[in-house]
């Protein structure tokens, strides 16, 4: 089962997302339309359940280069991380224990 990840065009990301992926087990496990939300979110620097000093590490990593991790939640209470690279060229969603 597979499926192209795309995010809005009139969303205006904060930071380049190079390629979209997914794991497997998130693409069994995670509504689309709830993965494609969360990427939105993500892009504009809405990074979900994080504590605030990962939060902040995330504002420091689109100002000066790291990776960036978002924490999700779905519908179905199914746990799942975005997770793009520090050099901008994947970004990943995942469960945590794709990781």
């Amino acid at each position: 089962m597979g499926y192209s990840l795309s995010v809005p065009k009139e969303i205006i990301p904060k930071f380049e997302i190079g390629q979209l992926v997914a794991t497997p087990n998130a693409i069994e496990r995670i509504p689309k339309g709830e993965i494609v939300q969360a990427l939105a979110k993500h892009i504009r620097g809405d990074w979900g359940t994080l504590d605030n000093e990962d939060w902040r590490a995330n504002d420091d990593a689109i100002k000066h280069g790291g990776r960036i991790l978002s924490a999700y939640k779905s519908s179905r209470g199914e746990k799942f991380w975005i997770i793009t690279e520090a050099d901008r060229s994947v970004t990943t969603v995942l469960l945590p224990e794709d990781y």
